[in-house]
């Protein structure tokens, strides 16, 4: 008989929202393929659990899914956990969990902490739609071409940032989207837990001039679009501004076509004549 693919979440900070659930089957499974086998480390010494760790991460997951996928077809039962919170939201795992359901292997949730889900629950914002972007592109074209996407956009939208690009992601969502409101939280259910309300300008500049820099986990909430965006601008002008901000031609093209509900080819034929 197979075993069985736990996926358990544990805590983003602190440690007391560990479930009972989490830590009985986390002492029951054979082994614990972890992120980081010292992180973990520390999460199962709290809570006395003596169980193999096994390291399963981005530069090693084709290797070790085709091991754990042996011993779950020979009867052993593995947890998978990430660094923080639920494994696969922006972490590995997803490889896995889908060659364990290919496999016809049970995979069976522990659920727990989402640290979007967390930040969104205390942030103030809508929560009737949500979307959830991951991480931000880290170049800044990169990343005001995903922002233009949002200028329409009719839900909250959470993304995870770095402290080192925490600025810089905020100087292009004011130029790209306004002020729209903004939440950074930072540091969820640690001792030095921070939510920062306003728009994206206002919290760059509280922030800006903090010693030392922002430091600690960050989400980045951006609230919805208050009114619909109506651009009745000419064609070729609206695609020569998206250029203008960094966004190669044809991204330009594709997104003005979308935007208005055109057919590519007719919007490309306007910008190139």
């Amino acid at each position: 008989m197979a075993g069985i693919l736990y996926v358990v979440a544990t805590p983003i900070g602190n440690l007391e929202d560990m479930t009972y659930r989490a830590v009985r089957i986390l002492g029951e499974v054979a082994r614990i393929a972890c992120e980081d086998t010292r992180q973990t480390r520390k999460l199962v010494d709290h809570f006395g659990i003596h169980k193999p760790l096994v390291s399963y991460h981005d530069h090693n997951e084709a290797e070790r899914t085709a091991q754990f996928l042996a011993e779950l077809e020979a009867g052993s039962s593995i947890a998978l956990v990430s660094d923080a919170g639920t494994p696969l939201i922006s972490d590995p795992g997803y490889r896995l969990v889908h060659a364990a359901l290919d496999a016809g292997i049970t995979v069976v949730p522990i659920p727990g902490p989402v640290a979007f889900a967390t930040a969104l629950s205390a942030s103030g914002l809508p929560t009737d739609d949500i979307r959830f972007g991951g991480f931000l592109p880290a170049k800044s074209g990169q990343r005001r071409r995903a922002l233009e996407d949002l200028r329409g956009e009719s839900a909250t939208v959470a993304f995870y940032e770095t402290p080192h690009r925490l600025l810089d992601a905020l100087d292009d969502i004011d130029a790209v989207l306004g002020d729209r409101p903004v939440v950074v939280a930072r540091e969820l259910t640690k001792l030095h837990e921070e939510f920062l309300r306003g728009t994206a300008a206002s919290i760059r500049a509280a922030l800006a001039g903090r010693p030392g820099g922002v430091k600690g986990e960050i989400t980045l909430l951006i609230g919805k679009a208050t009114h619909a965006v109506v651009d009745d601008s000419p064609v070729e002008a609206a695609v020569a501004a998206l250029e203008a901000s960094g966004i190669p031609r044809m991204d330009a093209i594709k997104q003005i076509a979308r935007e208005r509900g055109l057919p590519k080819r007719d919007v490309y034929r306007l910008v190139t004549e």
